[in-house]
């Protein structure tokens, strides 16, 4: 009988810190979305949301970090349910990791509002490659909380696709910069948004790797997706 009180606590705990991380994948997707709209519509004031959005999501990875150390030392899991742990404490970093590079994107679109240099760019094709990032990263929460190695290879065959937008926009780029070099300045700035923007997309794949690590304890980072699919589908 003490035996199933621990392992209900275990479980409600458990619960309490995934719902958590749900509601950290949440505000900072919204901070994505927030990002590039400030960008895309070169409004200031959503901006400085953003920006002021970054403490509670560094709060948040603080709390559930202690949460999960917490949970360790008192409950000494087993080997699944430690993966388990393990993984969403990587979630959860990579989840600020994506918070700061909004962050990032809004600081540089306030600094390219302000400056209007960028406006006769490309700035709007950046708008595409943040939709696909920040779905990507719903997918990516979507399948965490399922627990489902099926999204999961879906995501990180997905990710691809932001990587061919970043290419592509850096080839459109240059193009800009060779024809007239007074852009260059301007353009760079830009290139650092799309980097920041693939960057997302890459936490989005990490938190996919960490849904198949869960469940069927392979570390598939840096295989094949051949090799992968074989190896958990």
């Amino acid at each position: 009988m003490p035996d199933k009180h621990l392992s209900t606590q275990f479980d409600s705990e458990l619960n309490g810190v995934s719902s958590r991380v749900m509601e950290l994948g949440g505000l900072v997707e919204s901070q994505i979305r927030q990002a590039i709209y400030a960008l895309s519509q070169f409004s200031s004031e959503v901006a400085d949301e953003v920006v002021e959005t970054e403490v509670r999501v560094n709060a948040m990875e603080i709390q559930i970090d202690h949460e999960l150390s917490s949970i360790i030392a008192r409950r000494q899991p087993t080997a699944r349910d430690l993966r388990l742990l393990i993984a969403i404490s990587k979630t959860t970093a990579n989840l600020e990791r994506v918070g700061d590079e909004a962050n990032k994107i809004a600081r540089m679109a306030k600094s390219i509002i302000e400056s209007g240099s960028a406006r006769t760019l490309p700035s709007s094709d950046l708008r595409v490659a943040g939709d696909l990032a920040s779905g990507l990263l719903r997918k990516a929460l979507d399948a965490f909380a399922r627990l489902d190695v099926t999204a999961a290879v879906a995501i990180l065959k997905e990710d691809d696709q932001i990587d061919r937008e970043f290419d592509g926009f850096v080839r459109k780029l240059v193009t800009y910069m060779m024809e007239d070099p007074r852009t260059i300045s301007a353009s760079l700035d830009l290139l650092f948004l799309a980097k920041a923007i693939e960057r997302i997309g890459d936490h989005a794949k990490n938190i996919a790797e960490f849904i198949i690590y869960i469940v069927k304890g392979t570390d598939v980072r840096h295989t094949s997706m051949q090799a992968i699919e074989s190896a958990v589908l």
